[in-house]
């Protein structure tokens, strides 16, 4: 078979996580949302941008990019 230039796609099965976050976490969760909101005027629930969120800090943390690639 020919080599394609689309490497094989990885798992995207969803892992469904449960966790508890301190009131003024919760609170500052539902504020970004909030601010969500304003800026795109489509509110979205706070479980679904928190996927995003933490996708978005792992990506900008240089120090675990380069500890992950070793």
């Amino acid at each position: 078979m020919a080599e394609l230039k689309l490497a094989k796609l990885p798992d995207r099965t969803p892992v469904k996580m449960g966790i508890s976050v301190m009131p003024d976490l919760c609170e500052a969760l539902n504020a970004y949302a909030d601010a969500y909101e304003a800026a795109y005027g489509h509110r979205e629930a706070v479980p679904d941008l928190i996927p995003f969120m933490l996708e978005s800090f792992l990506a900008s943390d240089r120090s675990f990019s380069r500890a992950r690639k070793r």
